[in-house]
């Protein structure tokens, strides 16, 4: 059998002028000519390094290691960078530039001459994006990510990114002081890496190991432990074997294996951001995947991972304990245990000796952390195209509950008066907040996990049922109604809420409503005036035209499915 010939050969291994204007650049490197003969895969370093990104900051050193793994397996590594999004910098939410930084990598990657490509990413969005972006392309590909923090200490006691909302709490009563708050900064973000608990970055490292595109133990070894230069390095061996084999994305993330990460997302108690990246993943490959698949495919899963928010502890210790493979060994009755991952093995031989050295952390399914997790997707006259809830994060009393609305109309009117001491409002109450969707923000910011009125949390409340079509931080919790479609900008439902309705949330039986008259609903419908965007150029008029609706989600309609890897035309 003839060996198939190299991608990049199409570029290196031109004659005459092609073949000159392709190598003779790449030499001013330094790089001998029989790098370009074919005998060796280039492969290419997706980076999505910044100083702006600072869980990412770290991913020079990690490239390097990355590249010696590459260099050691008879490939040829060669690094680029894409747009980096910086979750905690990134004005008004870097949700509103995934797209952008997703064509950013697709059309990197297909324009250049490699013949697989390593995914390197940490940040919450730099990981969709980057899968997005390769999925149109289709190349063999493996992610690596950056790996969790370690876990912050904050006088005595551990700390991470879950407890900004309890700590924000008690600086509104005056339990903390601005001093105090100092203080809790520097002791939170003490390491290199993306956030501790399993908020989204972390639940996106799962995701990909649980798709099968990154080796075991990918999203839990913390980014300070060498053993996270270790996997880099192993990375960059698997990739040059898998462009020989020609395991292609492809071949990996079938729907087998998108059950299995809805299911695995379960177990840990993953974000809700979850399910609008794995949503636009699936669109861009081919497979077909549906809100309720969410619902459906996690709710025999209870909580296994007693990890932030949803549970107690950090992903490191998860690590400690047993990592994803000893988390994904509890529910392999479920899963798809023949689906093929990116070291050639299959899921179920990949968590085959896993084990548990810690109990505290790793529930079993007969004796979970929590029975309640997954996610709730709600239906009603609410959210025609749905809405999700946490169950695992949320209050369980709340669950179930009838109250009165209180509106706020955008992010500007809920500041203005959430801490107004004559705000009419009790812990009975449903707070509503409106204009944060894709396109009424834009870009759908983590703002849904709304902070409650200090005149309550004087009171001693902690939780209140919360409404809106934004979304919340996969560090946040409580009883949180997210991604209502469609969004009220564009005149969804929400839209018609006003100050004085009641509204029940029913989560055991999957309903939202909005309890007003047929008639009356009928004529806030006609009265509906869209909200006037106010953005006429660049990027963000690209985003407010083309953007999908959550339940599709959040991509732009032109880049669902996938263009391949080949480029018909020459550059000279």
């Amino acid at each position: 059998m003839s060996k198939k010939k190299l991608r990049s050969q199409e570029w290196y291994g031109r004659t005459g002028k092609d073949g000159i204007i392709y190598r003779s650049w790449m030499k001013n490197q330094g790089l001998p000519h029989h790098l370009f003969t074919g005998e060796k895969p280039v492969i290419g370093i997706c980076n999505t390094w910044s100083e702006l990104t600072p869980c990412n900051a770290h991913f020079r050193d990690l490239a390097e290691a990355l590249k010696r793994g590459i260099w050691e397996a008879g490939g040829f590594p060669l690094e680029f960078p894409v747009m980096s999004l910086g979750e905690c910098s990134i004005k008004p939410t870097a949700m509103l530039f995934r797209n952008l930084a997703s064509m950013d990598v697709e059309e990197s990657i297909r324009a250049n001459p490699m013949d697989g490509v390593v995914l390197m990413c940490g940040c919450d969005k730099t990981t969709p994006s980057l899968v997005m972006g390769a999925a149109s392309v289709n190349l063999p590909t493996l992610v690596l990510s950056g790996g969790p923090m370690l876990v912050g200490r904050f006088r005595g006691k551990k700390i991470g990114t879950s407890d900004i909302w309890r700590f924000a709490e008690d600086y509104k009563v005056g339990k903390l002081s601005q001093e105090d708050m100092i203080e809790v900064e520097s002791s939170m973000s003490r390491s290199i890496g993306h956030c501790a608990p399993m908020g989204t970055a972390s639940t996106m490292a799962a995701m990909v190991e649980a798709l099968g595109l990154a080796l075991p133990d990918n999203a839990t070894i913390p980014a300070a432990d060498s053993r996270r230069k270790v996997l880099a390095h192993m990375a960059g061996m698997r990739i040059v074997e898998m462009v020989k084999e020609d395991l292609t994305m492809d071949k990996i993330l079938t729907r087998k294996a998108f059950e299995n990460s809805i299911m695995v997302n379960a177990a840990i108690g993953g974000s809700t951001n979850y399910i609008l990246h794995l949503t636009a993943i699936a669109k861009r490959i081919g497979v077909e995947l549906d809100l309720t698949d969410f619902d459906h495919f996690s709710a025999k899963i209870p909580l296994i991972a007693n990890v932030q928010p949803s549970g107690e502890h950090w992903v490191e210790d998860l690590f400690y304990a047993g990592g994803m493979p000893a988390v994904m060994r509890e529910i392999q009755k479920h899963l798809h245990t023949d689906a093929i991952t990116v070291n050639g093995k299959t899921i179920g031989e990949n968590i085959s000796k896993a084990e548990c050295w810690d109990r505290n952390l790793i529930g079993t399914l007969e004796n979970p952390i929590k029975p309640e997790s997954g996610i709730a997707v709600l239906k009603g006259n609410l959210c025609p195209n749905g809405a999700v809830l946490k169950p695992s994060a949320a209050t369980p009393s709340l669950l179930k509950h009838k109250g009165r609305a209180v509106v706020f109309e955008d992010i500007d009117d809920y500041k203005a008066k959430v801490d107004d001491p004559n705000l009419d409002i009790d812990e009975t109450c449903v707070m509503v907040l409106k204009n944060v969707g894709p396109k009424g923000y834009p870009g759908m910011p983590e703002v849904g996990n709304m902070g409650l009125p200090k005149k309550l949390l004087e009171k001693g409340v902690k939780d209140m049922v919360r409404i809106s079509d934004g979304r919340m931080s996969g560090t946040g919790f409580g009883t949180v109604v997210l991604h209502v479609s469609p969004e009220s900008a564009i005149g969804g439902p929400l839209a018609f809420v006003q100050n004085g309705d009641m509204i029940e949330l029913d989560v055991p039986n999957r309903t939202l409503n909005l309890l007003i008259s047929e008639e009356d609903f009928e004529k806030r419908k006609e009265n509906f005036k869209p909200t006037e965007l106010p953005y006429e150029r660049g990027y963000v008029n690209l985003f407010l035209d083309k953007v999908n609706q959550a339940h599709e989600g959040v991509d732009f309609d032109f880049l669902q499915g996938s263009s391949g890897s080949v480029v018909k035309r020459d550059s000279h």
